[in-house]
């Protein structure tokens, strides 16, 4: 049987408006009838209805995450920052994932607001103007985490994508390295137009030609994608000594692909990577790496969800927060 607040009225002999008072620590209830209610609803096994409640006050302490991938190292690790800081806050979290389907994701945006969820942290390769206009309409606050939205209309929270690249592939040149090549997913992602223009920068800031030959694009950042980005890059005219890949994951799969083709990192060619998930640390040798703080952007971006959503001031609706370059012993 489900047990309601009428119940427990009944068998605590108080009224319902008492009741409510005890289940949300109002403290405006003598001692022993708090006492008694509370023995009540340990006996009866009462569960406030969260439904109800939020729509008495008009908030379900509830907050939508839609992630590209779960399973995804990169994700995870956001996902926790932003689940840490929700309990925090004591909000709760629905999560899903979109597997970046822009009509998965519309569905899932929609179905967040059905349930009356109090605001969204959205993840996504390439924020649409479809899903900026349904953002713009939200009747609830919208920040995005890790993900770049080139209007910057949307609140979000990343690193400077374009000037960690330039770091890392500065730190090549800085090696004496000439022909670096870059390693990158979907150039359709905005991030990853930010990451070939650091790449760039820094070859133009040395006096260096960009050659196409040492620049790969992958369909996705998996390991089997940085396999096949090598075996490709091998066989160009031009080999490189030094690689730069947008994933830890496609790292692994550059560095893996060397050693089955008798190559040696670093000693044959440099790898850097640039996303410090726990992978980066789980290959031989350990990679160099931009420190891109994961548990952090997820961290402020529900901080700052929190903030609209009791309508504290914002001075800062774009965040970026710092990075820098881990050297391990994928460099020399």
């Amino acid at each position: 049987m489900n047990i309601t607040i009428y119940d427990v009225a009944r068998e605590a002999n108080v009224s319902m408006a008492t009741v409510s008072r005890v289940v949300n620590g109002n403290p405006n209830v003598k001692p022993a009838t708090r006492k008694k209610v509370s023995e009540v609803i340990e006996r009866l096994g009462y569960r406030p209805n969260a439904v109800a409640r939020g729509l008495a006050s008009k908030k379900t302490t509830t907050v939508g995450v839609i992630i590209p991938d779960i399973s995804n190292i990169f994700f995870a690790e956001l996902a926790r920052g932003i689940e840490d800081i929700a309990t925090m806050y004591k909000y709760n979290i629905i999560l899903s994932n979109s597997d970046e389907n822009l009509e998965k994701e519309l569905r899932l945006f929609n179905t967040m607001l059905g349930k009356q969820v109090d605001g969204i942290v959205f993840m996504g390769g390439n924020i649409t103007s479809e899903l900026v206009e349904e953002f713009e309409k939200s009747p609830v606050p919208i920040v995005l985490a890790g993900s770049i939205e080139e209007t910057e209309t949307i609140p979000s929270v990343n690193i400077d994508y374009e000037k960690a690249t330039f770091d890392a592939v500065t730190s090549f040149i800085k090696n004496n390295h000439k022909e670096i090549a870059i390693v990158l997913g979907p150039m359709r992602e905005p991030i990853n137009g930010k990451k070939l223009a650091g790449y760039e920068r820094a070859l133009t800031e040395a006096g260096l030609s960009f050659k196409e030959e040492l620049f790969a694009s992958e369909e996705d950042y998996t390991y089997d994608s940085g396999i096949e980005a090598l075996e490709r890059l091998l066989q160009a005219e031009t080999k490189p000594t030094a690689i730069f890949c947008g994933s830890d994951e496609m790292a692994l799969g550059v560095v893996h692909g060397a050693a089955d083709r008798g190559f040696k990192v670093p000693d044959d060619f440099e790898v850097i990577c640039s996303d410090n998930t726990r992978l980066s640390l789980m290959v031989r040798p350990q990679l160099t790496t931009v420190i891109q703080p994961l548990y952090d952007i997820g961290a402020v971006a529900m901080r700052l969800l929190t903030k609209y959503m009791n309508k504290e001031e914002v001075t800062d609706h774009i965040v970026v927060l710092p990075h820098r370059i881990e050297q391990r012993n994928s460099t020399k």
